[in-house]
């Protein structure tokens, strides 16, 4: 074995001694890290950096058979990563597609300003007045990702975002309230939508299926989804899988416009958000809670 891996050193120092060119492959090297942090980022607190892990283990395997020679195990995993590229193309498809999205997003931005200021003062104003009469809201807010195959059912709406149509619209009386609301580029596309629950477990006690379905679908995509509890009142954000519980009004305006004007990829932590919001507002504001 010791051969084995003096030989590999030798043949790798004399491949670099002969063809590595200092600025060209630095560059090369750099771009490279970037890229991989980059997606790194990308896929961080989704279901895709458990089967990247998993991936990186059965590589690891394979080559450990191929270094102790052992047969079977190799014969194994080599069928199992033949396919490999294709398995990542499937594995990953909604992550590709996002990561996809997000390069051209400069181009074509998902909300324009004043679409971003109507839409985060409506939801504001709406949450605010669910949450007084305890009546339960899930508003999912798309992004990159287009959410069209992991959502199910719906009834179609393509109408102007208000505070009066999606008060109307989780009702208890109304036969949509119980499903989720789209916004699509700053507009209702549809209501009483079916969406993926989360499997986690470690989720605090107390979330019904409305908390469930809103980790579920941004697991899946790079969604903001607002949440109101008809339990508890409490207005929740979520965001790549993780939530925070418990805002109030300027707080949940705060969130919203920093994660729709692309100044965010990630829900801020509470200690950010109250120090900021007691800077701006004085310490009257309202604390939040993490979920």
């Amino acid at each position: 074995m010791i051969t084995v891996l003096w030989e590999f050193g030798a043949d790798l120092a004399e491949f670099f001694n002969s063809r590595f060119d200092p600025f060209r492959d630095g560059i090369d090297i750099l771009l490279v890290t970037a890229g991989i942090y980059w997606l790194l980022l990308l896929i961080r607190g989704t279901r895709a950096i458990q089967i990247l892990v998993g991936m990186i283990v059965l590589i690891a395997l394979s080559l450990a058979s191929q270094l102790f020679q052992l047969a079977a195990l190799g014969l194994i995993l080599s069928r199992l990563l033949e396919p490999a590229v294709l398995i990542i193309v499937i594995l990953f498809q909604n992550d590709i597609r996002r990561a996809l999205a997000r390069v051209g997003r400069g181009f074509f931005p998902s909300f324009s300003a004043d679409q971003e200021i109507q839409v985060v003062e409506e939801i504001v104003r709406t949450a605010g007045g669910l949450s007084q009469r305890r009546h339960g809201a899930l508003i999912v807010l798309e992004r990159e990702s287009n959410l069209g195959d992991l959502i199910e059912a719906g009834v179609p709406v393509d109408a102007q975002l208000s505070k009066e149509l999606l008060a109307s619209i989780f009702q208890p009386s109304s036969p949509m309230h119980d499903g989720a609301v789209v916004v699509q580029e700053g507009r209702v596309s549809s209501a009483g939508c079916i969406l993926p629950l989360t499997l986690r477990t470690d989720l605090p006690e107390g979330l019904g299926t409305r908390h469930r379905a809103a980790v579920g679908i941004t697991e899946e995509t790079d969604a903001l989804v607002v949440v109101v509890s008809e339990e508890t009142a409490k207005i929740s954000v979520v965001l790549g899988g993780e939530m925070l519980r418990g805002l109030e009004a300027p707080q949940l305006r705060e969130v919203l416009r920093d994660v729709l004007g692309g100044e965010r990829t990630e829900l801020p932590e509470i200690s950010e958000m109250t120090g900021r919001l007691e800077v701006a507002e004085g310490p009257e504001s309202g604390q939040a809670s993490a979920g």
